[in-house]
C-alpha cells in the first residue's frame, strides 16, 4: 500500500500507477478527503522491486499482511467504505434497511410488498428472481420474468433493487435491472461468479457461507475487489451449528470482528439466520446494538402461502415495528438512520 502525501499532484500519482503496472502488478486507487492510497497487487517479488520509497509525492509504504489485500482495513487506513446506491448509503455513519420478498412469486405479491416496504422507509427492495433451493423440485424462481417484475416495482416506488445472481450466464440480465447484485451463502466460494461480478460494475452484497470462517468470507470479497469492484457489502446470515431451535445460528460477534478486519460495511440478515419471524425484531435490535451497518429482511403479504421461506417473512404490523426500531435505535449509537420519522426514505 503506497500512501501519497496530502499535496501529491496528479502527475506524481500517475507516476506511481505507471511504475506499478511496469513491473506487472495491478494498481488500485483509493481517494480519501485528504490522502490518496494506491494498492499494488501482484507477485510478492515484483511488488518488492517497485522502488517507490522516497519517490516524488510518496509519503510512506505499508505492507498489507492479510491475505485479503483490498478488503483489508489497512487498505483504507482507518476509513470505512460507504456504499451509495441512488442516494441511499450503507456504511460509515449510515445505517440502512433492505426489505422485500425472499422470492418474486407474482406481480400482485411483488408490487404489494414493494409499496409496503417503501412506506416503511426501507432504503432498498430485495427480491429473488433466481432462487437456490436444496430440493431440485422446489420453486426455483421466475428468472427473467421475475426481473421484469422487480423493474416494475422499482419504477413505481423508486427503490433500488437488490437481487441474487446464481450463474455467470445471468449477469447481463441482472445488470439491466439490479442496483446491487447479491451473492447467496451457497455461492460465496463460487470464485468464477465472484470474479465476473467484480467486472460487472455493480455493488455486490456478499452473504457469508453457512460453514465459512470470517477469513474465508473476506477472501471471497477479495475475488470481487481484485476485479475492480470495491463497493462490497458483507452480510452475516447465520452459520450452521448443532443448535436446532433456529434455522441457523446468528453469529453476532462476526459483525465487529469483520469490521475490525475490513473497511467494508457489514449488515445482518436475521430472517435467514433464525427462520422465525418472531425473532427478527429482537435480532435486528441486537444487530443495531453491536454496530451493524444495516439489516436485510424478508417480507410477504401472506406468509402462509409463500412459495419460499414463509415462516421467516414479516407481515405489515411486524414490518412497522421493525421500521420503528431502525428509525430510533441507530441514532442512539451515533448513526444516521435511513428511515425518516414519517416512513419515507431519508436521502443524504
Amino acid at each position: 500500500m503506497i500512501v501519497m502525501k496530502e499535496e501529491a499532484t496528479e502527475a506524481e500519482i500517475g507516476h506511481v500507477v505507471e511504475r506499478i503496472e511496469e513491473v506487472g502488478c495491478t494498481a488500485h486507487l483509493s481517494e480519501g478527503e485528504l490522502l490518496t492510497v494506491i494498492g499494488a497487487i501482484g507477485d510478492r517479488d515484483r511488488v518488492a522491486s517497485l522502488g517507490l520509497e522516497g519517490a516524488p509525492g510518496v509519503d510512506h509504504l505499508v505492507p498489507i499482511l492479510k491475505p485479503y489485500k483490498l478488503a483489508s482495513a489497512q487498505f483504507r487506513k482507518g476509513e470505512r467504505t460507504v456504499v451509495e446506491v441512488d442516494g441511499r448509503r450503507l456504511g460509515g455513519e449510515h445505517f440502512g434497511l433492505i426489505a422485500g420478498p425472499c422470492t418474486v412469486e407474482s406481480r400482485e405479491q411483488t408490487l404489494e410488498v414493494a409499496h409496503a416496504v417503501n412506506d416503511a422507509g426501507a432504503a432498498m427492495l430485495r427480491g429473488g428472481a433466481y432462487k437456490p433451493r436444496t430440493s431440485p423440485y422446489a420453486f426455483q424462481g421466475l428468472g427473467v420474468e421475475g426481473l421484469r417484475l422487480l423493474q416494475e416495482a422499482k419504477d413505481q416506488t423508486g427503490l433500488p433493487i437488490v437481487t441474487e445472481v446464481m450463474d455467470v450466464r445471468d449477469i447481463p440480465d441482472v445488470v439491466e435491472v439490479a442496483d446491487v447484485a447479491q451473492v447467496g451463502a451457497r455461492n460465496m466460494q463460487n470464485y468464477t461468479l465472484l470474479t465476473e461480478l467484480g467486472r460487472a460494475g455493480l455493488p455486490v452484497l456478499l452473504k457469508r457461507g453457512m460453514q465459512a470462517t470470517i477469513d474465508e468470507w473476506l477472501m471471497a470479497a477479495e475475488y470481487i475487489a481484485q476485479r475492480g469492484t470495491l463497493d462490497i457489502v458483507l452480510c452475516e446470515r447465520g452459520i450452521r451449528t448443532f443448535e436446532t431451535a433456529t434455522r441457523n445460528t446468528l453469529d453476532i460477534s462476526a459483525v465487529p470482528v469483520a469490521q475490525a478486519a475490513s473497511h467494508l460495511p457489514v449488515i445482518v440478515d436475521p430472517s435467514h439466520a433464525s427462520g422465525r419471524r418472531d425473532l427478527i425484531v429482537p435480532l435486528s435490535r441486537a444487530a443495531i446494538a453491536v454496530g451493524a451497518d444495516g439489516i436485510i429482511v424478508d417480507v410477504h403479504p401472506s406468509p402462509e402461502d409463500a412459495l419460499c421461506d414463509g415462516p421467516q417473512a414479516l407481515v405489515g404490523h411486524e414490518l412497522r415495528e421493525l421500521a420503528q426500531a431502525v428509525r430510533t435505535l441507530p441514532p442512539l449509537l451515533g448513526r444516521k438512520s435511513g428511515v425518516s420519522e414519517f416512513g419515507a426514505p431519508v436521502r443524504r
